[in-house]
């Protein structure tokens, strides 16, 4: 994937994420959609997969809060919920 010029310029997408993202949403995504969903959220929408550091400060602050976003995502994911007997 090509690092954006502008961090604060929609995130590049196809068809199939388009697709996918729309599956998620309705509840009706398969398994390859949701983590094609997933992916395309993580790493195009809030670029956890680039050094965001930009030319200006307000690029860069705008690139580090997409990524902010993508970092607290994963971190939910890997958390470990004990069921409360």
């Amino acid at each position: 994937m090509k690092k954006p010029n502008i961090p604060n310029l929609p995130a590049d997408y196809d068809e199939y994420d388009i697709r996918a993202i729309q599956a998620l949403a309705t509840g009706t995504a398969n398994e390859g959609q949701q983590k094609r969903a997933l992916d395309w959220i993580l790493k195009k929408a809030c670029l956890i997969s680039h050094i965001n550091y930009y030319e200006t400060d307000r690029d860069t602050a705008f690139a580090l809060g997409r990524e902010f976003v993508g970092h607290s995502i994963v971190k939910i994911m890997n958390l470990t919920v004990n069921k409360e007997e």
